[in-house]
């Protein structure tokens, strides 16, 4: 039996990284009385800070990770019922700014092994209504983005790469957020850093950084010589304070994503060889930053799979989320009885037909990725004693699970 440990969580003080820093950047803020970042410096710091540290021409900061794709959505201005592409396997908050800007989400599938989409899934839903296509770098897992930027740039459609899961995860030596047209970051409480809640949005094109800019801030034009509200657009704001909470957290994200890094292999090595078992298939030519670590459980192997091999963990204290979502997005009511404004159902009734298909047989890939993946508890905080706890409690839930004992790594021969 291994003796039980508290795993730190990134839900409060034992897995996250705020410290004196935060607390002192907050008292300077507070010190000079100007919690707006209209009139304040640290929002205009974070954004000047990140833009720099991921090598994009601009970044913006916003309320939220949701806000975030908002802006980006609606930087692209799509006229209503054209279509939107994006993963199935995401938040909510990364779908419904599609529809408030009156576009369609088109779902396309995954590949069950790496959680993301590809540009074979991709290129079954492009059509002429297509205006956008979403990239969701899942887990700090970046998608496979040359083959997609080339079939994105033969198409003529911008690419969104949300990026909320993916703090300095790097594609070809390309951080994400700056191989498509825009990134989307979030700051909410389980990310890489935190503000609570809190967004980034990247862009190298000057246009687009404009309608960003606008869009976060009612559409007035700050600066300009004869400023109006030239758009309908939302305050997306972040406060003073929060930025003051963010430029402290910047300053700590490479040791952050070093640790996420370092332990997570330190995991797979231990995990080597293990019976019904795939540790995660990082994208070729990329680093994963690992918000959270995956494991896929075949069934055919482990009784009762990952429902089962969960409840095992769980009694360990290890508090892992089979499935990760219970049901790909568009199993949710919002998009399936398409609850929107009113009983109006727009703008679903601008739809194609075959845009909101979303019959079982066109998202094998989806319902096989949730149906074996096993979401494992991940922060800055773990330590080699964590690794080998985690090990350990998985190495004898799948040995009893198979009914054998499981082959040990290397590192334990």
């Amino acid at each position: 039996m291994t003796s039980r440990i508290s795993l730190p969580s990134d839900q409060d003080a034992t897995g996250r990284t705020l410290g004196s820093e935060e607390l002192e950047a907050v008292r300077q803020c507070l010190e000079t009385g100007t919690l707006t970042s209209t009139k304040g410096n640290f929002v205009r710091q974070l954004e000047t800070s990140f833009a720099a540290k991921i090598g994009a021409k601009f970044a913006y900061a916003c309320s939220s990770g949701t806000a975030a794709v908002h802006c980006a959505v609606a930087a692209l201005n799509p006229e209503p019922g054209e279509e939107i592409i994006t993963t199935p396997i995401t938040d909510m908050g990364a779908i419904t700014p599609i529809l408030y800007q009156g576009a369609i989400p088109v779902f396309c599938d995954v590949d069950p092994h790496t959680y993301n989409v590809t540009a074979q899934t991709i290129a079954r839903c492009i059509s002429p209504k297509t205006r956008a296509i979403i990239v969701t770098h899942l887990f700090g897992n970046p998608c496979d983005m040359g083959p997609i930027m080339e079939l994105a740039d033969r198409h003529g459609i911008p690419v969104i790469e949300d990026c909320a899961q993916s703090y300095l995860t790097s594609y070809q030596d390309r951080y994400v957020g700056t191989i498509g047209a825009i990134g989307c970051f979030s700051l909410q409480q389980g990310k890489h850093i935190t503000t609570g809640e809190g967004g980034l949005v990247t862009t190298n094109d000057a246009a687009i950084a404009r309608r960003i800019f606008l869009f976060i801030n009612k559409a007035w034009g700050y600066g300009d010589a004869n400023a109006d509200h030239y758009f309908v657009a939302p305050n997306y704001r972040m406060s003073e304070l929060l930025g003051a909470v963010a430029v402290a957290q910047l300053n700590k994200l490479d040791a952050v994503v070093e640790s996420r890094v370092r332990t997570a292999a330190a995991l797979t090595a231990e995990l080597s060889g293990l019976p019904g078992i795939e540790t995660p298939v990082i994208t070729e030519q990329s680093v994963h930053t690992f918000w959270k670590y995956c494991l896929r459980v075949d069934e055919n192997v482990i009784a009762g799979g990952t429902v089962a091999l969960g409840a095992a963990l769980k009694g360990s204290g290890i508090l892992c989320a089979p499935r990760y979502i219970q049901k790909p997005a568009f199993e949710c009511q919002v998009i399936r009885q398409q609850v929107t404004f009113g009983n109006s159902h727009w703008p679903f009734t601008l739809a194609r037909p075959e845009a909101v298909d979303y019959s079982r047989s066109l998202f094998e890939g989806t319902w096989n990725a949730l149906e074996h993946v096993l979401v494992l508890p991940w922060n800055e905080k773990y330590t080699d004693e964590h690794i080998q706890y985690l090990a350990a409690n998985i190495r004898n839930a799948v040995t009893s699970l198979t009914g054998k004992t499981a082959e040990l790594s290397p590192a334990h021969v």
